[in-house]
């Protein structure tokens, strides 16, 4: 699989071969949790009795570079499967779909979820994720409310006098 030279902890192993469970893998930083979910969706992929579909997979992470760590080891993993079995069709769909699989950060799933509901949740369809621009510009525009309520509020006191 993804990792054969590698020497899994108990915890580690339970986490690969558990099946039929929602699973959390929650550990510190360095500890494993990309390789192992690694090794878990490519012995899930080559499964020779119940082999899984990428595109039926949910994988979601914290950060950018997490999700693209994984399709890259994923990739590697089943294209070494693949050398070994070149005759594996459901390994080279497995490889042409990863490119579309849902791995992908939790903000980014959430984000999905929203814009997909956007017309029953009452939101504009073209809704986006404001970048830094945006943001600034937002921000400025909430300081000099604040600051213009403050001021307005102290001037509206004194004049009560």
């Amino acid at each position: 699989m993804a990792n054969n030279a590698v020497s899994w902890t108990p915890m580690q192993s339970a986490a690969i071969e558990t099946r039929n469970k929602t699973l959390l893998v929650s550990a510190a930083a360095g500890s494993g949790k990309t390789a192992v979910l690694t090794e878990r969706i490519v012995k899930r992929l080559c499964d020779k009795n119940d082999p899984a579909d990428i595109s039926r997979m949910l994988i979601v992470t914290y950060t950018k570079a997490a999700a693209n760590e994984l399709k890259v080891r994923i990739s590697k993993a089943i294209s070494g499967a693949i050398a070994k079995d070149v005759t594996n069709r459901h390994l080279r769909k497995q490889l042409l779909l990863l490119s579309s699989a849902k791995i992908s950060t939790i903000h980014s799933f959430c984000f999905d979820v929203v814009k997909s509901n956007s017309k029953a949740l009452g939101l504009p369809a073209a809704i986006t994720i404001a970048g830094e621009p945006e943001l600034l510009i937002l921000a400025r525009q909430i300081m000099s409310k604040v600051i213009d309520d403050a001021y307005n509020n102290i001037y509206s006191r004194r004049q009560s006098k």
